[in-house]
């Protein structure tokens, strides 16, 4: 009895003992490792790396567009390399020294108020004949100088006409050259001031020939007074002229 016990117990020590050691053979690592494809897991990855690259390509792109943006800008902020400017005062200038020099009554105010109170104005009573006399050969000098003022007045006009059209040339091939918003600007600006000149230049042509014009009628009224002023002096009584015998031979019987 005692040894069967004996047995049973070594069998069932043995029997438990089995699971034991097939357990700790299926716990070791295999030498062999197995790859798991899953494709939701593989198109999550291929649809983050296309939106990775969609976002890549749009700051390329934004990138491309702030470079053009700073080049338009760039461009538009360029200032024009030519200037018409000192060329145009020189123009103005040359006429303005043409005013300049008028002769006898000038551009003055104060000048030509004197003037035609002293030598344009009603012949006095008092002058002497010497003196009427005098006084129309200078408003005749003055109506001379005017005319010739006039003329070259025009004179130089005429000649800033070729330095106008070189310069409106010039400025017309810039803007359309322009690569920029300022450059086409300040080259429209410069085409304005050309304008300018020129019309500062016709001012100055009809402000001379108005002066001209004027000293012409004013010399005519001054006569005309000054002719009815002579007639009266040869109307008027007195002894300016005493009848007497004449004598053809002094010596003849």
């Amino acid at each position: 009895m005692i040894f069967r016990r004996s047995c049973a117990a070594l069998l069932s020590a043995s029997i438990l003992s089995v699971p034991v050691t097939m357990s700790s053979v299926m716990v070791q690592p295999a030498s062999a490792q197995w790859i798991v494809y899953d494709p939701t897991n593989y198109v999550q990855n291929v649809l983050s790396a296309a939106r990775a690259l969609e976002q890549i390509n749009n700051q390329i792109t934004s990138l491309q567009n702030e470079a053009t943006m700073l080049i338009n800008q760039a461009r538009n902020l360029a200032s024009l390399p030519y200037t018409s400017l000192q060329r145009l005062q020189q123009s103005v200038q040359r006429t303005q020294q043409l005013l300049g020099q008028a002769q006898r009554i000038a551009y003055d105010v104060q000048q030509i108020d004197q003037a035609f109170t002293s030598t344009y104005g009603n012949a006095s009573l008092s002058a002497s004949d010497q003196q009427l006399v005098a006084q129309a050969r200078e408003r005749w000098q003055n109506t001379v100088g005017g005319l010739q003022d006039a003329m070259r007045v025009q004179a130089g006009v005429v000649g800033n006409i070729e330095t106008n059209r070189a310069e409106m040339s010039a400025l017309i091939g810039q803007s359309q050259g322009a690569t920029g918003a300022l450059q086409a600007s300040q080259a429209g600006n410069q085409l304005l001031a050309l304008q300018a000149q020129q019309l500062a230049d016709l001012t100055a042509v009809v402000a001379a020939n108005g002066r001209a014009q004027a000293l012409s009628e004013a010399e005519r009224a001054a006569a005309a007074e000054q002719g009815r002023e002579q007639r009266r002096r040869f109307l008027s009584p007195g002894s300016a002229y005493q009848p007497g015998n004449a004598r053809m031979f002094p010596n003849g019987n």
